[in-house]
């Protein structure tokens, strides 16, 4: 598969940038999402879709961490 040209990628991030304006507005909630998902998936490639599905784990965990502070477990080893 050859690398996705300027139109092709701009397509991807705006699909994105719509499915995620969705899953926030309904939080989270993927059914609600349906048609916005399917149209992220066919725009962009696999490997982009699993990497932005991660980065957006990792965006709602830091913003989490951020917002509500950490709490170690108990028992948990100090470094």
């Amino acid at each position: 598969m050859s690398a996705p040209n300027a139109r092709e990628r701009k397509a991807c991030w705006d699909a994105r940038d719509e499915l995620w304006k969705c899953l926030d507005v309904h939080k989270d909630q993927t059914s609600a999402c349906e048609k916005l998902q399917r149209e992220f998936e066919d725009k962009c490639p696999a490997q982009w879709v699993k990497y932005f599905f991660k980065r957006r784990d990792f965006l709602k965990y830091k913003e989490k961490i951020q917002n509500e502070g950490y709490e170690p477990t108990e028992g948990a080893s100090k470094l």
